[in-house]
């Protein structure tokens, strides 16, 4: 099992994203659950929802092993994400690794979907179950500032979120301001841009978009937690990222077309 504290630095690097997110995470949109803001209350239950997810993962790969790609079922691995509590404390404490999941996640799935080879598929799940085992690490490191009143409560929301059909226009000003970075070269700050915009807009009015569309939002999910950040991080040229910001500028735009046609459509009841 791996322990965050045996690596000093990313030990540093947790306590002092610990220390900046406490503001950040008193606005952070989306039902995430007042579990949260009990981290260590949780702590144990937490560390359940990885091992099941470890386990869930591994009898996908050891059917595909065995029985191929539709017997190993690889859509099944965002279903196991989000079906945990866990999702929402490494969500609302440390965004960088909780894409790391969803990179993880996706590795995964792809690597089946395209029938590679089992050591690829083998490796894409260790790196999964390492991005797992260091965002456990870093709720635990959390929860010992949240017990220390070092970390503002999380701010829950219910119900559908106000001014939806901003929100999205905000996004898409956003990234064209990840676009401006990337083209700077200040690629760790085009990847925060995202990391934040994901966390405290998308995040805020994807509960209302799941109603009308889940599956556009579970793309735009990837979009922001998977295919945008690797473009980044990635040999990527800036007309590859223009074109990845085009393509969930298009999506965005079909969103916002839902929200809108729904407002409408309340307008006319009434």
């Amino acid at each position: 099992m791996f322990s965050i504290m045996k690596s000093n630095k990313f030990s540093a690097a947790v306590l002092s994203m610990a220390i900046s997110f406490a503001s950040l995470n008193a606005s952070a949109g989306g039902e995430v659950g007042e579990h949260v803001n009990h981290l260590s209350d949780n702590l144990t239950k937490y560390t359940g929802e990885v091992e099941w997810i470890i386990g869930k993962i591994d009898g996908m790969v050891v059917r595909y092993e065995k029985e191929g790609v539709k017997a190993a079922n690889s859509g099944a691995v965002v279903d196991y994400w989000e079906a945990v509590n866990f999702h929402a404390a490494i969500e609302s404490n440390y965004v960088p690794l909780y894409a790391s999941i969803w990179q993880g996640l996706y590795a995964v799935k792809e690597s089946i979907d395209k029938k590679s080879p089992i050591s690829d598929v083998r490796a894409a799940q260790q790196n999964l179950e390492l991005a797992l085992w260091q965002s456990l690490g870093a709720v635990k490191l959390a929860a010992q500032f949240q017990d220390r009143g070092l970390l503002a409560k999380v701010a829950l929301r219910e119900g559908a979120p106000k001014n939806s059909v901003e929100a999205l226009d905000e996004i898409k000003s956003r990234l064209d301001r990840v676009t401006a970075k990337f083209a700077e070269k200040l690629v760790k700050e085009s990847v925060n841009i995202v990391h934040d915009t994901y966390l405290n807009l998308f995040e805020g009015v994807e509960g209302e978009l799941i109603a009308l569309d889940a599956n556009l939002v579970e793309d735009l999910e990837k979009d922001f937690n998977v295919t945008l950040p690797k473009a980044l991080e990635g040999k990527s040229s800036l007309e590859d990222i223009r074109k990845v910001i085009g393509t969930m500028g298009t999506k965005l735009d079909k969103a916002k077309g839902l929200l809108v046609a729904k407002a409408d459509k309340k307008k006319e009841v009434f």
